[in-house]
């Protein structure tokens, strides 16, 4: 059986739509929750994918987050190793970091359903439902990064220039969730309740009813998006 390691930041944040991709192609699936994982002690070099989900802080929030030093470490590792590895928000930022690039505030928080622009090499990767007309994801960051040296620059957005890049064909990192549901959200409201009410335009409501409208569409792309990229990883 393949398997697939998942570092949770928060409980809420987890692979949303992702994990029933993983398991019709066979993947056992374990989580490990990174703010008491032992990543010295983690099976993370050898498990076929590891996936590094989002969460509310900074990588730069070492002296709070110790932990976050050993994490971008072991994703170095096996970044340069050409493992299989996929990033989403945080777990995006932290790859960047990985590669030697800067993480450091936007500015601004991107928070809500939109669209990305595509680069052309975004258009020829497996994102390329994302260029359909229709086509929304959603946002729900404040940090940005600089491009890592080698990578592939994919998407961006107004706000946020670099919002997805992939290392060869191993490697693939996306600045907004692919992954999100409209059920797994609603844990989302509650956990980043101050966030929410923090930020000016953005509120619950909305929100709800945005991912009502959009969720069940991205559900699908994700699918194919998801499905093509294990494919072209060897998975």
């Amino acid at each position: 059986m393949k398997r697939a390691l998942a570092i949770r930041h928060v409980a809420f944040e987890d692979l949303g739509s992702l994990g029933p991709v993983l398991e019709k192609r066979g993947f056992g699936v374990a989580y490990a929750d990174a703010p008491a994982a032992d990543f010295a002690d983690l099976d993370a070099m050898e498990t076929d994918l590891l996936v590094v989900l989002g969460g509310p802080i900074g990588v730069y929030d070492t002296a709070d987050y110790p932990f976050l030093e050993p994490e971008i470490a072991l994703i170095a590792r096996r970044l340069a190793a050409g493992r299989p590895t996929l990033g989403i928000c945080l777990g995006c930022q932290l790859m960047a970091r990985a590669l030697g690039a800067r993480v450091f505030p936007s500015g601004l928080k991107e928070i809500g359903w939109a669209p990305v622009r595509l680069t052309e090499a975004g258009r020829q990767s497996c994102l390329a439902p994302l260029a359909e007309t229709d086509a929304v994801v959603l946002h729900w960051h404040g940090d940005t990064f600089d491009l890592p040296a080698g990578a592939t620059h994919l998407a961006a957005t107004e706000a946020c220039s670099n919002q997805a890049f992939s290392l060869g064909i191993h490697a693939l990192a996306l600045q907004f969730h692919l992954e999100a549901t409209a059920t797994g959200l609603e844990s989302w409201y509650v956990g980043h309740t101050a966030e929410i009410a923090a930020t000016p335009g953005v509120t619950v409501g909305a929100l709800r009813t945005d991912s009502q409208r959009f969720a069940a569409g991205l559900a699908t792309r994700a699918a194919g998006i998801f499905g093509r990229w294990l494919d072209g990883a060897g998975l």
